[in-house]
């Protein structure tokens, strides 16, 4: 028997997650990725989504009390951008709203991938967030690193845009754990955003993890949902024993995935996206999914064997 009765997700809340903080920003444990807002597939895959739907999505999403947004200005499609939806849908945005960027990456106005930026472009690429936003400062900017050996140019170049006041806290991205430390001699770093799924094992994930659970800084996986299946959405492989967990909870396979993600520790935050209404609200109650230590230990033993 499991103690958790079926999920119901129609009144379940972001606040049955907890919440944590970035630095001095407090946000409920699970959040919202905008990337899938513009389209069936993120960037330039799939087709663009519905610009109504997406926005309803948007607005339902803090009505459910989600108050962690994370986004780019390289999140478009060729219909829609992102951010430009966040703008129309939230603004003025609720004074507990806290919306997290990346910066680094480019892509050109047909969507093809361009040479990620130098430290010095980088101003631009805040500065054109700020524009798609309709905002004066950014709560969070993550630096994306783009297989450059050391991050510490861009890293500082971001430092000095935190001093002048355009962002408010710093965090990386695609990182190894041996970047932590190179942006923590800069400035403080309060979020680190990796890929991490529940069948993706990786060791430096792993070891990236346990050292900001020590350090109290916000761990952030993206394609947690996803899982291999990455850019192009949810995946539809589901391991034997994520089914049999999700059987029991009365739940579906990406709640479970959502459910792991948090149980790895009190300072993981989670940020499924999806540009469907209904989705939105069954990643939202997954906040109020609690595994057991057998179900965990269960699904931990899974992931291995598929490394």
């Amino acid at each position: 028997m499991c103690d958790t009765p079926p999920m119901t997700s129609e009144t379940i809340t972001a606040d049955a997650a907890g919440t944590w903080k970035l630095g001095d920003l407090s946000v409920s444990r699970v959040g919202f990725g905008a990337m899938r807002l513009t389209g069936s597939a993120a960037f330039h895959h799939g087709t663009p989504s519905d610009r109504k739907r997406s926005i309803a999505v948007l607005r339902k999403a803090v009505e459910l009390g989600v108050n962690h947004i994370d986004t780019a200005a390289f999140y478009f499609s060729a219909l829609r951008s992102a951010n430009e939806l966040i703008n129309t849908a939230l603004a003025p945005y609720p004074d507990n709203l806290v919306i997290a960027t990346k910066v680094g990456p480019f892509r050109d106005y047909h969507g093809d991938w361009g040479t990620s930026a130098r430290p010095d472009q980088l101003r631009g690429h805040v500065e054109e967030n700020l524009r798609q936003l309709g905002r004066d400062h950014l709560d969070l900017v993550h630096l994306r690193r783009m297989r450059q050996d050391s991050i510490a140019e861009h890293f500082g170049a971001l430092a000095e845009l935190r001093e002048a006041g355009l962002i408010r806290h710093l965090g990386i991205s695609a990182v190894q754990p041996r970047h932590l430390a190179e942006a923590q001699a800069i400035a403080p770093v309060v979020s680190v955003q990796n890929r991490y799924a529940l069948d993706r094992p990786d060791p430096e994930a792993d070891e990236l993890l346990r050292l900001c659970g020590e350090q109290g800084i916000a761990f952030v996986p993206f394609y947690a949902v996803a899982g291999d299946a990455g850019e192009q959405g949810a995946t539809t492989a589901h391991d034997d024993e994520v089914l049999a967990v999700a059987r029991a909870h009365g739940a579906s396979p990406a709640q479970v995935r959502i459910a792991w993600t948090l149980r790895q520790g009190p300072h993981v935050l989670a940020i499924p996206g999806t540009g469907n209404p209904d989705h939105l609200t069954e990643n939202v109650a997954a906040g109020a999914l609690r595994l057991t230590d057998d179900e965990l230990a269960r699904l931990n033993s899974a992931r291995q064997r598929t490394g």
